[in-house]
């Protein structure tokens, strides 16, 4: 008993060791990069981009589907949801590979601006150290808008506007609502759901968000069925 009391306490000891290891490493790359630009500079430099457009211009069916689909407590969190990672990480361990990563709004920001999109724990750690850093001197209405105007939608567009103008040749805020949820839908993989590559898989990423929003209580029944009859035209 004494013997399988202390290997416990080294397997343990071991697993504090390493996760220590990773989050010193991923601590050194988030400082590296706030050392390189600070977040002021960030956001600075993010609200100069050419076709920028602000929360307020964005519609609220967009806002909620984006939120659907990629964070649903997106305005709960400070920046990271520890029930979403505590499901990826079960995930992973499952799986025997890091491809969950419950990634919050947030999160992908600091991903989109600052970082790789290489599935690294160390990235993934400095992920969550920047994220936190946005939640200090950013609004959530400002980090939501910053994230769709550094998220690529497919087709050589960077930004919420320049996708809308490019797909539907309109403005974000004159988006209806089957608009709206397609679009939501593209930057999870750009060059699989953009429906000018594959409007089959963009439909299916659709309907994806769709039921998303139907589960928080976004859309009615009535509402589902009418974005759905629009493909079937």
């Amino acid at each position: 008993m004494k013997l399988l009391k202390r290997l416990l306490f080294l397997v343990l000891v071991i697993i504090i060791v390493i996760a220590g290891y990773f989050v010193k490493q991923g601590y050194d790359i988030y400082d590296k990069a706030i050392y390189e630009m600070s977040i002021e500079e960030k956001v600075q430099e993010i609200k100069s981009i050419e076709n920028y457009a602000r929360f307020d211009e964005l519609p609220q069916d967009y806002i909620n589907a984006v939120i659907s689909v990629e964070d649903k407590r997106f305005f709960k969190h400070s920046g990271i949801d520890l029930i979403s990672i505590s499901r990826a990480l079960w995930i992973d361990i499952k799986e025997m590979k890091f491809e969950e990563g419950g990634s919050t709004i947030t999160q992908q920001l600091a991903k989109n601006v600052y970082f790789t999109q290489e599935k690294k724990v160390t990235r993934k750690i400095a992920e969550v150290f920047m994220a936190r850093k946005f939640e200090a001197n950013c609004s959530k209405e400002e980090i939501f808008e910053m994230y769709v105007n550094t998220s690529y939608f497919g087709d050589g567009y960077y930004c919420v506007k320049d996708a809308a103008e490019g797909y539907f040749d309109k403005l974000p805020k004159d988006m209806n609502l089957y608009e709206c949820t397609l679009l939501a839908g593209i930057p999870n993989a750009p060059s699989v759901y953009a429906p000018t590559k594959n409007p089959e898989l963009a439909k299916q990423r659709q309907a994806q968000v769709i039921r998303k929003m139907l589960k928080q209580g976004y859309l009615t029944t009535e509402q589902a069925n009418e974005i759905i009859s629009v493909d079937e035209k």
